[in-house]
Order: C-alpha cells, then sequence, then structure tokens
C-alpha cells in the first residue's frame, strides 16, 4: 500500500508536525486517486461489476471501502473509543477533529501512526479476502493496529506530558511514557507511627465561594488501625484558617481522649511553620493556637509535612466538612475515604509528578 513504503516510522515522525494531516492523507496517500479501488479503476476505462470485499453490499468506492463499510466502522469506532473521543468517524473531516485533539507530542505520533495503520489494515484486508480469498476478522486487524502503533510510539523520541488522558492514550497501545526531562515522579507512602504513638492527618479546604472552607482529620495507631475521624465546617474561612483548625481539633481531640503521644502529620507545609513562628497565625485564632501549643508542651507531639498524595483521606474529610453545620465524629472508617484508607493500609504508594 502506498501509505506504508517506506521507513514507516520515520515517515509518522516527519507527520507528526503537518498541521491539516487529513488533507495531506487525501491529496498525498491513500484517497484520492493512488489506490486501485474499483471507482478509480472504472474511472481509468476498466470497465467490470464493482462489488466491496468486506461487505459484500455496495460497489467499491474509496469513500465507501475506507469510511462507510461495516469492517471500517468497526475499526473507526474501536479507535474512537481508545482515544476517548467522541467522533463518529465517516469521513475525512472527521479524521480531522479526531487528529486535532489536544495532546503531547508523543501522543500525537501514536494518534497519527494509529490512522495510518488502520487505513493500511483496511486495505491490507480488503486485498487478502479478493486476491488470496482469506477473510481477516477486524478484531484481528485490531490486534495488528496495536501492534504497529506500539512501534511507531516507541520508536519516537517526542516527550508526553503528566496529563491523564495522555497516560491511558499511551497505555491503550502499549507504549512507553516519555516524560520531559525536567519532570520526575517521586512514590509517596503513607508511614503509620511507631508503637504506643497516635498519629493524626489533618488537610484544610476551601471552595470558590467566598467563606465556605472545612476542615478534617483521621487518628489511627502504629498498626494502622482507625481510632477515629473528624469534620467540620470552618465559618468565615479560607485555606489557611481551614488548615490551622484542622491542627488545633487534632490536639484538642488528642487530649481530650488522653493520647499524650501525637504525631501530627498536614500536607500544609505553612502549619509546620506555624509551630516554629506563630505570626502567620491570624489574629481570629491567636488565642484558641496559644492554648494548643501549651497542650502540646505536656504530650510527646511530632508535626510533619506530607504531600498530598499521601494525605487523600484528610483531604476528603475537609471536603465534607464544607456542607455541614458542625463538628462531626466519626467512629467508623467514612464511605468516601474507605478505598484510600485501604490503600494507606497495606502501604501502597501514590505517585506525585515534580517538575
Amino acid at each position: 500500500m502506498t501509505i506504508l513504503m517506506g521507513d514507516n516510522n520515520a515517515m509518522v515522525e516527519q507527520l507528526s508536525g503537518t498541521r491539516d494531516f487529513s488533507k495531506y492523507l487525501v491529496d498525498g496517500y491513500c484517497i484520492r486517486d493512488l489506490l486501485p479501488t474499483d471507482e478509480n479503476l472504472l474511472s481509468r476505462g476498466l470497465y467490470f461489476p464493482s462489488v466491496c470485499n468486506l461487505c459484500c453490499k455496495e460497489p467499491e468506492t474509496s469513500k465507501h471501502l475506507f469510511f462507510g463499510c461495516t469492517f471500517a466502522s468497526c475499526i473507526w469506532s474501536w479507535l474512537a473509543s481508545v482515544i476517548n473521543c467522541n467522533v463518529s468517524i465517516s469521513s475525512i473531516e472527521d479524521l480531522n477533529t479526531l487528529l486535532n485533539k489536544q495532546c503531547s507530542l508523543q501522543c500525537k505520533v501514536v494518534l497519527i501512526s494509529a490512522v495510518i495503520h488502520s487505513v493500511n489494515a483496511i486495505w491490507f484486508a480488503r486485498n487478502q479476502i479478493r486476491f488470496n480469498n482469506t477473510k481477516i476478522q477486524w478484531r484481528s486487524s485490531i490486534a495488528r493496529i496495536i501492534a504497529d502503533v506500539n512501534l511507531s510510539g516507541n520508536y519516537t523520541s517526542k516527550v508526553s506530558s503528566p496529563s491523564i488522558s495522555d497516560f491511558v492514550l499511551l497505555k491503550n497501545f502499549n507504549v512507553n511514557i516519555n516524560p520531559p526531562r525536567a519532570l520526575t515522579i517521586k512514590e509517596v507512602i503513607w508511614q503509620p507511627p511507631i508503637f504506643d504513638w497516635v498519629k493524626c492527618n489533618t488537610d484544610g479546604a476551601a471552595s470558590g465561594i467566598s467563606g465556605l472552607a472545612g476542615a478534617g482529620g483521621i487518628f489511627r495507631d502504629s498498626y494502622a488501625d482507625h481510632l477515629g475521624s473528624f469534620t467540620l465546617k470552618v465559618e468565615n474561612g479560607n485555606a489557611l484558617k481551614a488548615e490551622l483548625v484542622g491542627a488545633m481539633t487534632a490536639i484538642e481531640i488528642a487530649a481530650s481522649n488522653n493520647w499524650r503521644k501525637l504525631w501530627l502529620e498536614t500536607d500544609s507545609k505553612l502549619v509546620v511553620s506555624a509551630f516554629q513562628s506563630g505570626s502567620i497565625v491570624p489574629w481570629q485564632l491567636r488565642q484558641r493556637w496559644k492554648y494548643c501549643l501549651f497542650t502540646i508542651q505536656s504530650m510527646d507531639f511530632v508535626v510533619s509535612h506530607i504531600f498530598r498524595e499521601g494525605n487523600h483521606c484528610a483531604d476528603k474529610l475537609a471536603n465534607l466538612g464544607i456542607s455541614l453545620i458542625d463538628l462531626v465524629w466519626l467512629n467508623d472508617v467514612h464511605n468516601s475515604i474507605r478505598d484510600d484508607f485501604a490503600k494507606n493500609k497495606v502501604g501502597l504508594p501514590c505517585f506525585r509528578i515534580v517538575f
């Protein structure tokens, strides 16, 4: 087939910089006058009965073979679902819409390669049944497309982005991700406290609407078992105020339960700094903050920072508090954090992308 003559991977690399790939496809490679479809042969004076060998329902034209045939429709429907693009591909213009999808350079190479190899798969299946009397199932063609796209995606030196959509697209074709050089991926693992200590992860959350904020926290022992958790609404609050209220509430609850060895962990570096310098604490909270500092003097107390990726339980409890009226104490693990709690308990990592 004309599309795949020569170095396929190098050609895909070259096409990845083409702005209107569908026009290039029409003018230069497969649809217009270059392939010996029945339509093109008839236009050149070769008169014979024409039928699409793939569906045996209509005469073979370029448009029918590559877009209207049931075999082609199955290929394009599968491709649209893999790319997560709600486009019904029935023309060259639809291909252009598909290829204009916003994505990274590596994903652009994969998209172009997927279209090229899909067209090739349709033409190959047509030739096999016409000349070799061998019928190829469309699912077998998909397996071949994935294998060919995998080669192109892994051949390119272009880089991906940290978006989930790009990650899913590349993994659907088993392509290794080429991260930007300045990008690193860190594992974040929640750690339980040592024996006889209690650990409380806290967080604060503020909505885009002024004055709506919430705080939350979860207490766990050295076995990572749930001792209790809390969530509350923070009146007239912003993110910092909510974070501080969450920390103060955790200290007050620990003292009331006679938990004298407390490890407080938060994803706010400002809260950690506040234990060294109270100048960043808003004046409305100063008195309560001083009382908490006085309380921890009679405790074995440690405060530390954790990245947000390791603080999902507290984060979801804080967001839950925005819609509440008063402090709510939870003896059981709340449904919204059940999955994250289980991952923390068995030590499964979360991943943080850092530029």
